[in-house]
Parts: C-alpha cells; structure tokens; sequence
C-alpha cells in the first residue's frame, strides 16, 4: 500500500478510536473526579454537622489516597489480565455506591472507614485509562490523549463548582443536609454508567466491532514497530517493576503534581468562601480555575507533539503554578489572589498529560500496567499529605493562603525533578538495552 494511503489509513483508524473512545472514558472520569471533589463542598456543612475539626476533616479525606496507594498497582495488574470492561464496571459501581452511603454517614470514624473505601474501590481507575491508551493509540498520539483525558478533570471540576454550591443550597429537601445532598447526587451517575460501560467498551482493539479489519491491522502493525524499535522493559513479574530505578523516580516526581493539585482544588471553596459569598456563588467563581485548566490542557500537549520537546513542557507549567501560588500570596486584593490561583491551576495541570507520555516509552504489557500504577499511587500519596500538611498550616497561621507557599515550594521540588528524570531515561541506547537485559534474568 502506497505510503500517502497507508498515512489516510492510520489518520482514519486514529479518528474513529478517538470518537468511539475518548467521550466514555472522559465521561467515566468526569464523574470520578467529581466523586473525588465533592467532599471539598460537603464539608463546608458536614465539619460542623459531624463535630470535626479542619485537621480531623483533612485526615478523613486524605484516607482516600492511603487506599488508593495500597490498592492500585494489584488493581492495574487484575485489568490487565481481565481487561478493561469488566473492571472499569466494577470498579465504577462500587465507587459510586461508597459515595452515596458517605451521604449517610453518622459520625468521624465512619466517615475515616468510607473515605478509605472509597480510595480501595477507585484504585487502578486513572492508570488503568492510561494503560489502556497504550494499547489504542501509537507513542506520537498519546499525550494529546491523556490531554483530552485529563480535561474532563477540568470539567468535571468546573462542573463540581457549580453545582456542589447549588446542592448544599438544597439544605432540608426531603429532610436531607445539603452536604448529604452534595454525596447522594454525584455517586448516582457512577453506578448508571457502570451499566453503559459494561455493555459499550471494548476490552482491546481486536474486539472492537466499529474498528474494520483494515483499521486493526494498521493500528497492530504501528503499535509493534513501536515496540520492535524501543527498548523495552518487560519483567515476567510485572510486580518486580517497583524497583525499577526509572519508575521509582518518575514516581517521585509526580507527587508534586497531585500535592500541589489537591491542595490548591481542595481548598479554593474555602478561599473564595472568605470572600464572603453563598454556597452557590462560590461554586459558579470556582469554575473560572478550571476553564483555564481546560485551556492549558488542550494546548499543551498539543505543542509538545509539535515540537517533539518533552522536559519544558513538564517543567515549564509547573514553574508558573509555582509562580501563581507565591503571587496569590505576594499580592493585595481578593481579585487578583484569585486570578493567581486560576494561573496556578492551569500550570500545575496541564504539564501532566507530556509526564504521563513517559513510562510507556520504556515499559509495556503487563509490567506497563503496574509500573504506570505504581507512579500514579505513590504521586498521589500527595494528595495525602496535602490534606494533612495544608490544613495543618491553615490551622496553624490562621491563613486560607499561606499554605500555598508549601505548595509552591514542593513544585519547584517537582522542577528539578523532571531534569534529573529526563537525565536518566535519556542514557545512550546501548545502556537501556542493558537495563533490558539484566531485569529479564
């Protein structure tokens, strides 16, 4: 086949996966995310409801991430081998039925035993998605993948804000607390979707009915010259991968992104709740951070693609999140606080998708999926600290802002990571083919 028809062939192929694929798994992640954030609005009921303190409250939602690190990388390893639907149905139903009994919940130590829950029934949802791409789309593809991906995380976020207020406003309907409220309504759509993904998502390319033979044939010959091409690490036990040194401190490096990113998103309700508005005036402000999040998502990936540079487009938004934070607290006035935290939103998101294009260039199959959900779970340990350390602090100044000082502190951290990683995977070839060897002996 000519090589102009053979380029038509593979831009097709590539188009129809992104259409058929990418709206369910952005949908899936929308809703998780909004499961995710949803206690940030809840608790600006639930912390008096319950009795908890800023500092109790923190260690209740950060048991999510404690969950999730326990549970992820033998959830990623369990989909690889029973693939995709089957776990992503489980893995959404039980999630969104954890998430309506926390809007039952009675007291600090069930609300501690669900949040945990909830992280175990998660675990293996956002490396399982980026496992999964590996398989649909060539290495050239997948950045921007993980970017269209990713911005459902801004929607759903945008989403949150706005309706997380309205549904605290509905405080007394039916006799339920707005916070409870806040739960009941965003774990419902996880458990109906799970019925949908069940049915419609295809576990591999092979088994995809709108894929033609031509089409599977071209994606299955341009993912193998891929890996013909690259070396590759693949343990025959995909869990010895957590001591690959390149893994380790790839995983290193993400904790910045999820530290500085649950701890800004966690706590925006709060900030633009000090400047004295309602419940549902603070969720429609709190859209503004996550349009501009949307924004530097879709561009982003995009030129790092163009370009073929991958370390600036890491570094380079981590740097002005870093930026943004110090300046919300630098700068006078609740309007350009806030613009300063939009900044930092965008920043602090949208070098993610270009790290997460990463790992599969030296990992795949089974060892892929682990290695990608040992990053994930480890970076997300950031989360919990974010959710103690920044409450903490608040606690501790009295200040809604300074906290984002910390937060700016680990991204820089997080800078000179990506330089000393980047340093590592780029050794000479001959040293990866070594590597290579000496893990399959």
């Amino acid at each position: 086949m000519a090589t102009h028809e053979q380029d038509a062939l593979g831009t097709r192929t590539i188009e129809r996966i992104t259409w058929r694929l990418m709206p369910l798994l952005g949908l899936m992640y929308l809703i998780a995310y909004i499961d995710r954030q949803n206690v940030s609005y809840a608790k600006l009921q639930m912390v008096g409801d319950l009795g908890l303190s800023e500092a109790a409250y923190g260690f209740g939602a950060s048991l999510f991430f404690l969950a999730y690190f326990l549970f992820e990388v033998p959830s990623n390893v369990i989909m690889e081998r029973v693939g995709a639907r089957v776990w992503f149905t489980r893995i959404m139903a039980t999630w969104g039925l954890i998430t309506i009994l926390l809007g039952f919940t009675q007291g600090t130590v069930m609300f501690y035993v669900l949040r945990f829950l909830l992280g175990a029934a998660e675990a293996g949802f956002f490396p399982g998605v980026l496992y999964a791409l590996t398989l649909w789309f060539p290495q050239d593809y997948r950045g921007r993948m993980v970017g269209w991906f990713m911005i459902a995380s801004a929607v759903a976020n945008a989403v949150g804000a706005a309706i997380g207020g309205a549904l605290l406003d509905l405080d007394g309907t039916l006799g339920f607390r707005g916070w409870q409220w806040v739960f009941l309504a965003t774990g419902l759509p996880a458990v109906l979707l799970a019925f949908v993904v069940f049915f419609i998502l295809p576990d591999r390319p092979e088994r995809a009915p709108w894929l033609d033979a031509g089409q599977k044939k071209w994606l299955a010959d341009t993912l193998a010259r891929e890996q013909a091409t690259t070396p590759h690490t693949d343990h025959t036990n995909p869990f010895r991968v957590l001591t690959d040194r390149r893994v380790v401190l790839l995983a290193l490096l993400y904790v910045a992104f999820p530290l500085a990113a649950y701890g800004l998103s966690y706590w925006l309700p709060t900030v633009v709740k000090g400047f004295g508005v309602s419940n549902t005036v603070n969720g429609f402000i709190n859209i503004i951070p996550w349009i501009c999040v949307g924004l530097a998502l879709w561009w982003v990936p995009r030129h790092a693609a163009r370009t073929g540079e991958t370390t600036w487009h890491i570094a380079g938004p981590a740097l002005v999140g870093a930026a943004g934070l110090i300046l919300s607290v630098l700068l006078p006035g609740d309007a350009v606080k806030f613009a300063c935290l939009c900044v930092a939103a965008a920043g602090i998101f949208s070098g993610q998708p270009v790290f997460w294009s990463l790992p599969p260039t030296f990992l795949r199959g089974a060892t892929a999926a682990a290695g990608i959900a040992m990053i994930n779970s480890v970076g997300n340990l950031g989360g919990f600290v974010a959710q103690n350390v920044v409450p903490w602090i608040r606690d501790a100044t009295g200040s809604n802002l300074t906290p984002m000082l910390f937060l700016a502190a680990c991204l820089l951290v997080g800078v000179v990571m990506v330089f000393v990683v980047q340093a590592v995977l780029r050794k000479p070839a001959r040293e990866s083919l070594a590597d290579v060897t000496l893990a399959r002996h």
